[in-house]
């Protein structure tokens, strides 16, 4: 019985010893062939440099030869592509420009001084398609913007919309970085709204369709709009958080077809409760814009040296002098003033209490030595009911800012609210406003 007991043990044993083989080789063979994925941006850092990884992407060139395969793979995480090497047997006829593929291989130091680190591919999977000869842009071509904008389901694919793309989200999150790291919270206003905040009327009217819908009834009892700003409702936040933003999409209606006036947008805006003079708003302005700007640089150095070569040639300098120099601060009346010793006539008039134009902004800034600068106290009947009376005669103004950047004109504005509840009323009823916001 107990010899018995004994063997029992030691064929178990044994059975236990060969699964164990048996689940280490196989353990071995899978840790073997597996493969680290990697972005592009990684693999060209030299991440998981001589080790096995996996990249996936779209093909911006095929080079076949002989012996070998050269591909260049992008996956939209960097403006540069990684080269892939690979053995001519690895060839295949779906292997074109445009195509998906998955590319399995090891991580190499690059021999060519112009590319870091290089591919030396062991698989090579097509897992997309793409006909070389209907698609739309060609691998040796140059294509204009004008053709570009042409083919908006396919135009992220290029060199400059891809640059664009990944500076405006590198400036996205720059933005809400600064404002996390100030202090402010985030509020989420909505999209749907009654309010016209500006007061010009230029809205998109919002209204359901269907079998079930009443033409002659508002879905929401009042007219309801797509919001032109989350303003004011970021005031009403501010009476009970002393720092708040908001940043969402914005619509206007303005029939216009240049590129200053875009149907659809997103916009930051911001307020901030017991402020003192607008020197508390130029202060914040001034800080986002550097923090951003700063911050795109750093993280998009091969995107805008793209948009520095190619799109605004020279513009680099014009950077680096507003981030080296302070903001001046102009009030309005001096600028008109600049504006009457320009020996040249503009085209839009420049007498007291007009809107500055596009023209006299970028005037003004190269006047103050081509940096951003600060225009306040506007002309009161300029300014939406909110902002501040600074109750000055004859030439009546309001406390209000508007930041001017070279090459653009205005970039932001703001202005201190009216606290001062008989003002706010008197307002309001002068504008026909007093029933929209009696709250």
């Amino acid at each position: 019985m107990f010899q018995a007991a004994v063997q029992r043990f030691s064929v178990s044993a044994a059975a236990e010893s060969v699964c164990r083989a048996i689940f280490l080789v196989g353990f071995r063979r899978y840790c073997k062939k597996t493969s680290t994925k990697l972005r592009v941006s990684e693999a060209l850092s030299g991440a998981q440099l001589g080790s096995d990884v996996k990249v996936q992407g779209w093909v911006r060139s095929v080079r076949p030869q002989k012996d070998n395969l050269f591909l260049h793979v992008n996956d939209g995480s960097s403006l540069q592509s990684l080269q892939i090497v690979a053995g001519a047997k690895l060839n295949d006829p779906l292997l074109t420009f445009g195509s998906a593929v998955e590319v399995t291989g090891v991580l190499k130091k690059s021999p060519h001084q112009k590319q870091p680190v290089e591919l030396e591919a062991e698989q090579i999977r097509v897992v997309g398609e793409c006909n070389p000869i209907d698609f739309p842009f060609k691998i040796k071509e140059r294509h204009s913007l004008e053709y570009i904008r042409k083919l908006p389901h396919l135009r992220c694919r290029t060199n400059a919309f891809s640059s664009l793309l990944r500076v405006r989200s590198e400036a996205t999150a720059a933005i809400h970085s600064y404002f996390k790291d100030n202090g402010f919270v985030q509020i989420h206003t909505p999209i749907i709204t009654s309010n016209d905040c500006e007061g010009a009327g230029e809205l998109f009217r919002v209204e359901p369709s269907g079998p079930d819908y009443v033409d002659d009834e508002d879905f929401f009892s009042v007219p309801a709009f797509l919001t032109v700003s989350g303003q004011l409702h970021l005031e009403v936040i501010s009476g009970a958080f002393s720092k708040v933003y908001t940043f969402g999409p914005s619509f206007r209606a303005e029939n216009s077809q240049s590129r200053r006036h875009l149907a659809e947008f997103f916009m930051v805006e911001a307020e901030i409760s017991f402020t003192e003079s607008l020197g508390d708003l130029t202060r914040v302005m001034e800080d986002m814009f550097r923090s951003a700007t700063e911050h795109v640089l750093a993280h998009c150095v091969e995107d805008v040296d793209l948009f520095h070569r190619h799109v605004t040639p020279g513009h680099r300098d014009t950077v680096e002098a507003m981030l080296n120099k302070s903001f001046p601060v102009i009030t309005y009346t001096e600028a008109i003033e600049i504006l009457h010793r320009h020996p040249e006539k503009f085209t839009f008039p420049t007498d007291w209490g007009c809107d500055l134009k596009t023209e006299h902004e970028k005037y003004l800034v190269k006047h103050c030595g081509n940096v951003p600068v600060f225009v306040t106290d506007y002309p009161y009947d300029l300014k939406p009911f909110y902002a501040r009376d600074n109750q000055d005669h004859p030439k009546h103004t309001a406390a209000a800012v508007d930041l001017l950047v070279p090459g653009v004109g205005e970039l932001c504005g703001g202005s201190l609210r009216e606290e001062r509840l008989n003002l706010l009323m008197a307002r309001l009823k002068q504008v026909g406003l007093e029933d929209t916001y009696s709250w």
